[in-house]
């Protein structure tokens, strides 16, 4: 079972970690659905530009990504020291559209 990370690593420590969700109630994130024989493929490009996107918003290094039918997987790096470089400002901004 999943666990929260602010009880699995201490606060400030540098993580690696391996990400996985996928979508629910038979539902297909890319590709064609085989129930509904629709094409989803249009969708990859959108997500692996979205991992990126919110890797680099959160000063996170994606290491590595797997986009899938039906589930993703994301292996990052947190690194508390290029966070904790950042101005507070620019910090707010990132996650501002």
């Amino acid at each position: 079972m999943t666990q929260a990370r602010l009880h699995v690593a201490a606060p400030g420590q540098q993580g690696l970690y391996h990400c996985v969700t996928r979508c629910v109630r038979r539902a297909w994130l890319c590709g064609v659905d085989p129930l509904t024989k629709i094409d989803h493929e249009a969708r990859r490009a959108m997500v692996e530009a979205r991992i990126h996107e919110l890797g680099s918003s959160f000063s996170m290094a994606i290491y590595g990504y797997a986009v899938m039918s039906n589930h993703l997987h994301v292996v990052i790096a947190v690194e508390p020291s290029v966070r904790l470089a950042l101005d507070p400002l620019a910090t707010v901004s990132r996650g501002s559209p």
